[in-house]
């Protein structure tokens, strides 16, 4: 399914938001959102893309979505291009495989985050002050350490900048009681049913972000599921708690950048091949790991 690299879309539909990854287009009763191959790190987009992340990412989505629409239901309405309005058809072969439409939901302005492993920005406020938004964690924890119990994180949805770690507390006054529990509750419930999968497949899903909306008063899962750009997917057969731990994500990205002393300042810098072409081979073994497909 690999097919022409996607930097921008730029179809004639009215665009309703273009984000670090994604083009989102407004149908009126549903949306058109299509994942092209830009990458971002230290929220920036990188000038060079990764040939095929836009399909990996809606088709891993797609098949996380459909594993869970029995627990929780979703938005997605059809990745299939024949599915899509009409006056999308003659745009298929540079959509095809990277776009999905789904349908309009209230999204919560909040990111639900959980955390199995001590890692990333989790391990340098623990190294500060030992917490992690503002869970105190117990003493002498080592990096990438599992952690006894599944944490859950929210933080604010920024629109630019840097997304904003708060407490439970918080999010709760943001979007009320009854449903920051509910989908704290579908979090923990959902990342331990995905880490049961993946550990099977040979993976170590440290940490992962979701999205929830509502459609008609219903709780659902929006925007992407369990994929290399929302979670830190390692391998099992190599995890050394200890220190930073090989990955099937954009961590290879970020590892790299800050080698060679960037850190999200000033203009991003070029990648190398080696670095595109070592993204592409762990985005695209994540998902052939987790699917029993191949792209």
């Amino acid at each position: 399914m690999m097919q022409q690299v996607v930097t921008e879309s730029n179809l004639p539909f009215k665009i309703l938001k273009k984000g670090k990854v994604r083009d989102i287009y407004d149908f009126d009763d549903s949306l058109l959102i299509i994942a092209t191959d830009r990458i971002s790190a230290f929220d920036r987009v990188l000038p060079d893309p990764i040939p095929g992340k836009g399909i990996c990412l809606t088709q891993l989505s797609a098949f996380w979505f459909n594993y869970f629409k029995d627990m929780i239901p979703n938005h997605m309405i059809t990745v299939d291009v024949s599915g899509f309005p009409e006056e999308s058809h003659e745009y298929s072969d540079s959509i095809e495989g990277r776009s999905m439409l789904v349908r309009k939901a209230k999204v919560f302005p909040v990111e639900c985050i959980v955390r199995g492993y001590i890692s990333g920005s989790a391990w340098k406020s623990y190294r500060e002050n030992g917490t992690v938004c503002g869970i105190k964690l117990p003493f002498g924890l080592k990096e990438s350490q599992k952690l006894d119990e599944p944490l859950f994180t929210p933080s604010t949805k920024a629109e630019t900048g840097h997304d904003i770690n708060i407490s439970f507390e918080e999010m709760a006054k943001l979007i009320g009681l009854e449903e920051a529990e509910k989908i704290r509750e579908y979090s923990l419930q959902i990342y331990e049913k995905a880490v049961n999968y993946a550990q099977d497949k040979g993976i170590i899903i440290a940490d992962t972000k979701f999205e929830f909306g509502l459609i008609d008063d219903e709780i659902v899962l929006v925007d992407e599921l369990l994929t290399p750009d929302s979670s830190r997917f390692w391998p099992m057969d190599k995890y050394k708690p200890g220190g930073k731990q090989p990955s099937f994500d954009k961590q290879f990205v970020r590892d790299y950048l800050r080698k060679i002393g960037w850190n999200g300042e000033g203009e991003p810098p070029r990648l190398t091949k080696d670095v595109i072409d070592g993204t592409r081979r762990r985005y695209l073994e994540a998902y052939e790991r987790l699917t029993g497909k191949t792209l």
